[in-house]
């Protein structure tokens, strides 16, 4: 599924990322734990290349944290300093300070060689839209700090966030690129939440999430008592969805878009299990 969702703000995003990044030390890039690869925007790493980056898997608590491990591991072997994050909880802040503090010494160790004082370390936050940028910030101030809301973009304009007397964030809103043209991305995106509804069809995107539950045939047995799921179609198990709870439209037709809405929302709040996307 090709998709086109590049509204105006993004437009104003990305100029402000391109005008502050020369303010920062470091740049950490969110990313959803669950297809972190399928989030990862080439535009953005292009613009903040010459910065230290730290990749913070987010959404940690609602994806397979076999896949997680293996996700960190990749990055790792790529150069990256990673660490995965559930902002809900707090797992993993630890390692996302440790992580901070490793891109860090170097800049602070050239800063002493210069005769200079060693400052709070500045960092970007910067990602696609609905990573969970804004909670992650939360998690780790402790208290409300940004605004966080469920339709991607919410975030507007520059904030500066002072953790600790060590640490500082500058927010920015998320960045999309102009165009999906891997279809299997594109997918992804749409079913992570991270593109506007009106850019994707929602009954596709729910028979694509049916495919990747064929993965996960004990979610699968659990959801569908008594049938035969290994052998039924994506459509099939849409529908035996809509008959199980009764969505129907006048005439006892089955409601596929009000199962396929249903499905979407519940596996982005984590109700299908943890269950991550990319290979």
């Amino acid at each position: 599924m090709v998709i086109n969702w590049y509204p105006g703000h993004m437009v104003r995003a990305r100029r402000e990322i391109q005008e502050n990044v020369k303010l920062v030390d470091i740049v950490a890039i969110l990313l959803d734990a669950r297809a972190p690869f399928s989030c990862r925007n080439q535009d953005l790493e292009n613009m903040v290349q010459h910065k230290p980056i730290v990749y913070i898997l987010n959404k940690a608590d609602l994806a397979d944290a076999d896949k997680t491990r293996e996700y960190l591991q990749r990055l790792s072997r790529q150069g990256y300093l990673t660490a995965a994050m559930d902002s809900n909880s707090g797992k993993g802040s630890r390692e996302v300070m440790q992580a901070f503090k490793q891109a860090y010494q170097p800049i602070a160790e050239d800063l002493l060689r210069r005769g200079r004082r060693v400052r709070p370390a500045r960092v970007m936050i910067a990602g696609v839209p609905n990573v969970g940028k804004s909670s992650f910030l939360n998690c780790l101030a402790g208290r409300k700090l940004a605004q966080t809301g469920a339709k991607p973009g919410v975030t507007r304009g520059k904030q500066w966030i002072r953790v600790r007397d060590d640490l500082e964030f500058m927010d920015t809103p998320g960045l999309m690129w102009p165009k999906v043209e891997n279809e299997e991305q594109g997918y992804r995106l749409a079913l992570l939440d991270i593109v506007s509804e009106n850019a994707y069809n929602q009954e596709e995107v729910a028979l694509y999430f049916m495919s990747i539950l064929k993965q996960y045939p004990r979610i699968l047995k659990k959801n569908f008592p008594g049938l035969p799921v290994q052998d039924m179609t994506e459509l099939e198990l849409l529908q035996a969805l809509a008959r199980q709870r009764g969505y129907l439209l006048k005439g006892g037709e089955l409601d596929l878009l009000k199962s396929s809405r249903a499905l979407l929302l519940e596996f982005r709040r984590g109700r299908w299990g943890r269950i991550s996307l990319d290979e």
